[in-house]
């Protein structure tokens, strides 16, 4: 190739070259000499530092430097270094030429001739405000999330290593575990699981489930520092790196132990209102039923005593007419259990002296349990009286003590003991007030917390078919509670069982010796005169009965259906002494009829009669009262009390000593 042909080359080249740096816009690429004064100059250069060509070229390159880099030699050592080792690089501040500043990445090498003299510096400076400032609000974000994670106080926030060693650790840990960042970071974190967690592998399991999954969430005990459990909210995601590479995990724990127990209270609330509604559900329908049964029995109790009285005197016939009493009177005795437990029995409230009262029926209680038990008795020197049914209070005792001997097959010791109570607040129900705790307590096989659960429903038995009733319990339930107090069960397999019952204190003190001078008073239909009573009922069947066994006794009887049929017969027949008439009737009940009689005839003697305790009522008037089924016996004890009151002069127009048929 002939000279000037390579010289027109290499010319061609140059002009290319400086095209091409001429038009790159993002660097400022420029050259300068030895001492370093600008030598060329691109529109890279013109655009980042704010100079045309004719403003820089000859100045010294100095004057791109911060004051304090210049007074410091920054510009003389780059070049120092840039010649003695080949390239200098570094990044820092620079000035435009209107005295504004940025972030610049500067590379300078030195340029060479071919003898390998230096002759200036190639510099390229490329403008990295914009990522400084990116990477600033980086900064920002990761010191204000910094400050975010480690002010959080509720939950527990950390890192852990691929292997699940402690690798940061924010105020929320310290306060919720105990640990201060230098006593727990580098520590492994299963050290705040409970031992048997531990023992199970259950660390080792979430992280597995974190790395596999992403993420693993789970409730349970924890442990902190001084041993103390709490129950805690876990969750751990795994963090991996820009090449899906685990790095290690995120665990945010949270202390959940007062939320818990809030859920576990409102559950045990509406476990008890739920059992409250279906106690009442039962409740209602078992106190309907015995209702219905009791007009039943009363029918048959009655009949069957009148035709026991005009059946000729045959053994047979005695003995069947016998057979049936009993067992209709079985009938009343499982129906007044039912009413006891829909708390619809009628009550006689008085004062008693629970001490005495267990001690007059000592003998009766130690007949029914056999050689084998043991009873004791365990009451404080002084102990208020309760407002209480006495004989009630007996017949519950009664139950429970033949309860405790049941349980006992092998024999063993049943203890009855009272305390007195003082309770402030409302607990279960109870009214805050002054309380007798009387408790039976046996040694016995106990029961499991199911038994226990069920054991005041009626009709649930463990005694097997035929062995009970089921309602000896739901009897002593519904009594307590009609009582305004309450019975508690606590039982255990193997340990025995005790029930206590919360009876409130009476505002008066019982009468002494009440219940070892009580007896049954017994009148006889030879005490009364012969008198006219009404009979009121809506049911034909008892209404017969009822109007048999008056006739029977010797009363002239009138009958009615209804309260309206009542009202009309006694404004027809003045004569009428006394009335005997149900409750529970359509249109006007028994009390809104003796309510309407009393306007009319003040001083007449009316005696009401219910299947269950509509009669437990407020009454603006005091009323004797019959529950039913009664018997002869019961009904002339009623009307002699009655009519105790009663005098001749209260109708002159009729002569009580005129027989009657």
């Amino acid at each position: 190739m002939a000279h000037h042909e390579r010289v027109g080359e290499a010319q061609a080249e140059e002009k290319r070259y400086r095209l091409l740096v001429e038009a790159v816009t993002d660097y400022a690429i420029y050259m300068v000499d030895r001492d370093g004064y600008v030598s060329s100059w691109n529109s890279g250069a013109a655009r980042i530092k704010g100079y045309a060509p004719g403003e820089i070229l000859g100045k010294h390159f100095s004057l791109f430097y911060t004051d304090e880099d210049r007074q410091a030699g920054g510009p003389e050592r780059a070049l120092e270094m840039a010649a003695r080792e080949g390239r200098f690089e570094a990044e820092g501040w620079r000035v435009r030429k209107d005295g504004g500043r940025f972030w610049a990445h500067v590379v300078i090498d030195p340029v060479r001739d071919e003898a390998g003299e230096l002759i200036g510096f190639a510099k390229i400076t490329r403008d990295l405000s914009e990522r400084l400032q990116a990477a600033a609000v980086l900064e920002r974000s990761e010191e204000q999330f910094r400050l975010l994670v480690q002010s959080v106080t509720d939950y527990a926030i950390y890192m852990l290593d691929a292997e699940g060693r402690i690798a940061s650790w924010n105020a929320g840990a310290q306060r919720i575990k105990g640990y201060r960042p230098d006593e727990i970071i580098g520590q492994h974190f299963s050290r705040f699981y409970t031992e048997e967690d531990a023992a199970a592998g259950e660390p080792a399991r979430g992280l597995g489930i974190a790395a596999r999954e992403g993420r693993f969430e789970k409730e349970g005990w924890r442990v902190r520092k001084d041993g103390t459990r709490f129950w805690a909210n876990i969750v751990i995601d795994a963090i991996r790196d820009d090449a899906g590479k685990l790095i290690g995990f995120a665990k945010v724990t949270r202390d959940i132990t007062e939320r818990r127990e809030a859920q576990r209270e409102l559950e045990k609330v509406r476990e008890a209102f739920f059992q409250a509604q279906k106690m009442e559900a039962i409740g209602q329908l078992t106190g309907g039923v015995a209702h219905d049964f009791n007009n039943l029995l009363m029918v048959i109790i009655g009949s069957l005593e009148m035709l026991r009285k005009h059946v000729p005197s045959d053994p047979r016939a005695s003995r069947l007419i016998e057979n049936a009493l009993q067992g209709a009177r079985r009938g009343a005795s499982l129906t007044q259990r039912m009413l006891a437990f829909a708390r619809r029995q009628e009550l006689t409230l008085t004062a008693v002296d629970v001490p005495e009262l267990v001690r007059s029926m000592m003998d009766l209680l130690m007949r029914s349990l056999g050689p084998t038990v043991t009873l004791e008795t365990r009451f404080p020197g002084a102990l208020d009286a309760v407002q209480a049914d006495a004989n009630q209070l007996e017949l519950t005792l009664l139950n429970l003590v033949v309860n405790a001997r049941d349980a006992m097959p092998d024999g063993g010791a049943i203890v009855i003991e009272a305390q007195p109570v003082e309770i402030a607040d409302a607990p279960d129900g109870l009214k805050p007030g002054r309380y007798v705790r009387l408790a039976v307590s046996d040694t016995g096989v106990g029961m499991d917390e199911a038994t226990v659960a069920r054991a005041v429903e009626p009709f649930f038995t463990t005694k097997g078919v035929g062995k009970g009733t089921g309602l000896g319990l739901s009897m002593v339930h519904g009594t307590m509670e009609q009582l305004g107090g309450r019975m508690t069960l606590r039982s255990r397999p193997g340990e025995g069982t005790t029930v206590e019952l919360w009876m409130p204190v009476s505002e008066t003190p019982a009468l002494a010796g009440a219940y070892a001078a009580r007896r049954d008073a017994a009148h006889s239909s030879d005490d009364l005169h012969r008198f006219v009573a009404l009979a009121v009922d809506d049911d034909p069947l008892v209404l017969v009965n009822t109007t048999a066994m008056l006739e029977d006794l010797g009363f002239t009887v009138f009958p009615a259906a209804s309260g309206d049929e009542a009202l009309a017969t006694l404004r027809r027949e003045p004569t009428i002494d006394f009335v005997i008439t149900d409750h529970a009737m359509p249109q006007m009940t028994g009390v809104e009829l003796a309510r309407a009689i009393r306007v009319e005839r003040p001083d007449l003697p009316i005696i009401l009669t219910s299947g269950y305790a509509e009669l437990s009522e407020n009454l603006d008037i005091s009323l004797p009262k019959l529950a039913k089924p009664f018997a002869q016996g019961e009904i002339v004890q009623v009307i002699a009390a009655a009519m105790s009151n009663r005098t001749p002069a209260a109708h002159p127009d009729h002569n009580l000593d005129t027989d009657r048929p």
